[in-house]
Parts: C-alpha cells; structure tokens; sequence
C-alpha cells in the first residue's frame, strides 16, 4: 500500500510552500517523522518530516517551486509492499530497479505519473531490458521470449530503461530514442515528462496539451515556466520614445518576483499602511549613561532597550494592544510578546520574544541572541516569527539618526531607536560632548492620541538618559 504525504498548513493559515532543498531520493527508505524536504514559506525555512515509513516513490515538485497547502508531497510505499532492497535470487537483478506489482499495481503514482522505473502501461522496465514482473529479460525465465501481458512490445533487450511520466514514456540518457509513435498510436504513449500536479492542473485549467509543450527542466522536464510561457501572449517591447533616459531602448527592464518571505512582507506593510491610521512622534535622548551601564553589565544595548520597553509598557499598557476593526474594539494583551527587527540574508526578519514581561534583563539577552542567531541562520519556526504584541526596530545599526517605520500588523506600535552619536549637548548647565540618540515613536491613532503617545515616548527617553532610575521600577 502507498501513501501520499500532503503538504501541511505550516503555521497561521499559510497558503503554501516553496521548495529549497530534498531531503530523500526516490527509492529511498524513510522512517516515521524524518524530515523529507527543506521549504520556505512567507514565514520561515522549515524541514517537512513525513509522517509514514517506508521507500519512497514519488517526489512532487522541483527546486524553486511553489505548491499550496494540501497539495500531494510523496508517495511512499509501507515496507510490507515497498521494493526490496536486495538482489532477488535467481534472477541476477536489484529489485530497486523497478517498481515491484504490490507496491503499484497500476504502474500509476497518485499524481497520473508513473514513478521512475514504470512504464505508463504498468510493465516494470530494468536496465537489462526486462519487462516481466519477475525481472526476467523479456522471458518467461525459461529462454522463452514473451509478449508483456498488456500487449506493449518490449525494447528487444536493448538495454533501453522506459520511464513514465503518467502519459507516456521516455529514455534515459545516452539511450537510444523510442521509434516515434505510429498516427493510430493512442496519445498515452506519447512522452510527456511531467512530473508536477501542478502543471497539469496548469495546463488543463488553460486547455494546453502537454505534448505541445517544449520542457527546459532536466531531460526535458515540463516546467511551470514552460506552461505559463504559453498562457499569455508575448509582451511587445516599448517604443523608442518611451524608454527612460540613458536606457537602450531594445533593453528589457528586470522583473524580480517577490516570492516566499519578501512576499509576506510586502502584503503585511500594504495591509497595515492601508488599514491602520498611524503617525509617528521623535525626540533626541543622552544615551551616555545608557552606554555606560552597558559596559558595567556586559549585556547587550538591545537587551537594554527590551527592558526599557517592557517597563514603558507596564507604565502604558494601552498601547500593548491591537485594534479589531470588525468590531470597532481596542484589544489592550495581557502579555508582552516583543518582536524586533533582525536583517538576515533572507531579509528583513521579526523574531518573536515571547513574555517578556516576566523575564530578567540577562534572560532577555539570551533569548535575543539565541533568536537573532536562530533567524540569521534561516531555521526560525513559525511560532518564533508570529505573535508579538509590540516592536523594537533599531534600525541605528544601519547608521541612520531616524526613520517613520510601517507598523507591524496588527499591533499598535513601534519604538525606533537610531545611532547612537557624539555631539555637542548641554548637560549640567554646560555645553559638553555626549552621546545622542534619536528615539522614534509610530502608534494607532485609533488606540490612543498624543498625549499617550507622548508620554509613553518621554518615558522611554527618560530611562535611556537614566538607566538606574528602572531600579525604582523592579
């Protein structure tokens, strides 16, 4: 018996799942739980495991693919019916050649496509040219030559491997080729290398025949691109007239798809500039004794700054909050969930610091550092990117004095903080070089009005100026 994995919903109603990396190969044995395919969603890199044990045979989707949620993932065959893993005896061959009659008895995976070693009629093909259930070359085992069962003359012992790809079949490499099919040949034993679900669908829902279809993928393989390529007329290029200064006019301009993570992120900041009313206040602070304490505790600024917030918060709980349009609420959170911003080579990411309000100023060090080091490495769960009630942005780490950030959908508010300069400052009655900060503040509008704002701000400013002036608070 076969069974076919179906990609799961990752997290949060996630849609779908890029594939990066495959983890298993056809043929391969598996256990319950292994992780079988590497993917990124529009929120994490995450390793799928599969939840059967058996050899796997089938694998859908290429590298760079997108599939939906629900969407078959692998076929695998329980052990009691999967290919055996040694030579049978008598016969001189591997069973892993080719699928055995238990483990398909159609010949057919789930997908319409024969797996590898299967020919579209059902008949298993080996490298020595076999085409009887018992590897046999082209005999009954006795030196007899047969007819396969279902009428499909076999390769002559040719050495020719037939592989299907669900309506026909091809060769492998170095191969010589098939003779082309005769016009009374019925079109299911025209090749057509698609592996994908997707593809068909793609094909079928545009009425494309896939044997009409040139594939750029390995061997031939139909791709996605290559359907699409057929579903839309050819964009003529521009005029002269209309190219921008300085361009050739026959250039072409550069389309980058936004895909996986960057996609999110574009829907997520459209969303919130579109749905939250926001406005943004700022104000310079001495972050001298902020430097300072940094050095005496030997923890980082942003673990710092963490608990700078979390006090602001407990001071202004208002804005720890969301706004539920739907019903016209505010929804002021129990708990403080700090996300903050971390630039990774996938992009810009917001790890999630879950209860923050009940952790330590060190275990708020910790967790930051295990979380900027987990999401730089790209293996953030999704639970880890989801769920914060309140963003840090330092985007001072780029070099920049301040910015007017998107919120983070659906929360209330972000605290930016800038690069933390020398500059002239009056302290103590005199003029004297310090170090500066520019302290930014976005909020809802609809959760709060200035003066809340204002005050949350001040209190924040208050705190880097004074850093021991929290010890009041604890």
């Amino acid at each position: 018996m076969t069974e076919t994995f179906l990609l799961p919903d990752l997290g949060e109603g996630l849609t779908g799942a890029e594939i990066v990396r495959w983890l298993v190969e056809v043929g391969e044995a598996v256990t319950v739980d292994q992780p079988v395919v590497e993917v990124e969603t529009a929120k994490a890199m995450v390793e799928v495991p599969c939840p059967y044990a058996g050899v796997v045979t089938e694998r859908f989707g290429a590298v760079g693919e997108e599939i939906p949620v629900g969407s078959p993932l692998v076929s695998v065959a329980h052990p009691a019916t999967a290919p055996g893993r040694g030579p049978t005896p008598g016969t001189g061959t591997d069973p892993a050649d080719g699928d055995t009659p238990a483990a398909h008895s159609t010949g057919i995976a789930p997908n319409g496509a024969a797996p590898h070693g299967v020919t579209a009629t059902g008949a298993t093909a080996t490298t020595d040219g076999t085409n009887g259930p018992n590897g046999a070359s082209g005999t009954n085992g006795h030196g007899t030559p047969t007819a396969p069962p279902n009428g499909v003359p076999s390769d002559g012992g040719s050495g020719q491997v037939l592989v299907g790809y669900g309506t026909g079949t091809t060769t492998s490499p170095g191969s010589p080729p098939p003779p082309p099919p005769s016009a009374s040949s019925s079109p299911a034993r025209s090749a057509v290398a698609v592996i994908s679900p997707l593809v068909r669908k793609l094909a079928r829902d545009h009425g494309i025949d896939l044997r009409t279809v040139q594939g750029s993928g390995p061997d031939g393989l139909i791709l996605r691109a290559d359907v699409m390529a057929r579903t839309a007329p050819p964009t003529p290029p521009p005029p002269a007239s209309a190219s921008p200064r300085g361009q050739d006019p026959a250039g072409t301009a550069l389309r980058t798809p936004l895909r996986g993570i960057a996609a999110a992120a574009a829907a997520k900041l459209s969303r919130s500039r579109t749905e939250i009313p926001d406005a943004t206040c700022w104000v310079d602070a001495d972050a001298t004794e902020l430097l300072a304490a940094r050095r005496v505790t030997e923890l980082p600024l942003l673990a710092l700054l963490s608990r700078i917030c979390v006090a602001a918060l407990a001071r202004y709980p208002q804005l720890n909050a969301t706004f539920d349009a739907a019903t016209n609420e505010i929804v002021t959170l129990p708990a403080v969930h700090l996300g903050f911003a971390a630039q990774t080579d996938r992009g810009l990411l917001v790890p999630v610091l879950r209860d923050a309000h009940t952790r330590t100023t060190r275990e708020l060090g910790a967790e930051l550092a295990r979380l900027t080091e987990t999401a730089r490495a790209g293996t953030l769960s999704p639970a880890e990117l989801t769920g914060s009630t309140f963003t840090l942005n330092n985007y001072g780490v780029f070099g920049v004095d301040g910015s007017t950030p998107i919120l983070n959908h659906p929360e209330a508010a972000m605290l930016g903080v800038g690069r933390i300069v020398p500059k002239p400052w009056a302290h103590e009655g005199e003029l004297a070089l310090r170090h500066v900060v520019q302290l930014s503040f976005t909020f809802d509008h609809r959760v709060c009005d200035g003066a809340v704002a204002g005050g949350f701000l001040r209190h924040v400013a208050d705190r880097v100026e004074s850093p021991l002036s929290l010890l009041a608070d604890l």
